[in-house]
């Protein structure tokens, strides 16, 4: 099996895809193997594309996480299977099935766009100490679980430690969560890291997480509602806008996406 190792925005996968019938296999053993950093290729996770149709254009997309878990959204994967449907078939505008919902891709010489989902947002949901100062999290479901804390320094946060005690909180038991930290760092621009679900560890993107923390800054004020410059760990920044159409529901995430090396799968 050919595999393209690709990331967006940092946020790094090997992906599958068009497999025959001989290319179904136990993918969540798969996704274990293949995305271990020193054993494997190395990954955030393992991403199965399937062209539905070409007129129109429909992938089914499947992410497995890290620890073989399967990821019910995943952003940055939507866009890596959208470039690559790009790449190989000239598509430009896609629609794309992951977990049994639709969403919309568009592909441009230097970025792509997904749409995420937006359902419900709460506002305090859970309260940590950190560094000494209680500190809460909203949640926002952008197609999986989000939790975000607004904070004024994410350099002075230790996400993985305190990514690990809210991942497995009480309060968003049993699935738990993914784990957001934000500051506002100017107009209309935001800057973030996340602990994520699945890696169980920080990325250095994550495109559902970008839409929660704009959904969550837009609640508190700190921006308006329209782009959002989200700036990541990778120093790729995403952009969030609201969708011309469903502005209170869908919320657009865009910005590159990298092919760094392809191979064979033995």
């Amino acid at each position: 099996m050919r595999f393209r190792k690709i990331h967006g925005a940092g946020n790094d996968f090997v992906l599958l895809s068009d497999l025959g019938p001989e290319g179904d296999k136990e993918w969540p053993k798969e996704a274990e193997r293949l995305c271990a950093r020193r054993t494997g290729v190395g990954a955030d996770g393992l991403v199965i594309s399937r062209l539905i149709s070409d007129r129109p254009a429909v992938l089914e997309v499947a992410c497995f996480n890290a620890d073989g878990s399967i990821a019910t959204m995943c952003g940055n994967a939507l866009r890596c299977s959208a470039w690559a449907a790009h790449r190989d078939y000239g598509f430009q505008q896609l629609t794309l099935h992951m977990a049994g919902v639709v969403h919309e891709a568009l592909v441009s010489d230097d970025s792509v766009w997904v749409t995420a989902e937006v359902s419900e947002v709460l506002p305090r949901r859970l309260q940590v100490v950190i560094n000494g100062r209680p500190t809460w999290f909203d949640s926002a479901d952008t197609g999986t679980e989000h939790v975000v804390a607004i904070v004024d320094d994410v350099d002075a946060i230790d996400p993985v430690m305190v990514g690990r005690l809210v991942r497995h909180h009480a309060d968003v038991a049993p699935l738990g969560t993914n784990v957001n930290f934000v500051q506002a760092v100017g107009h209309q621009a935001l800057k973030i890291r996340t602990y994520e679900r699945g890696v169980e560890a920080e990325t250095l993107s994550c495109g559902s997480g970008a839409v929660a923390a704009v959904v969550v800054a837009t609640m508190r004020g700190l921006v308006a509602r329209r782009a959002v410059t989200v700036h990541n760990r990778a120093g790729q920044p995403l952009t969030v806008r609201p969708h011309d159409a469903r502005p209170t529901r869908t919320q657009w995430v865009g910005g590159p996406v990298t092919h760094t090396f392809e191979g064979v799968l033995a």
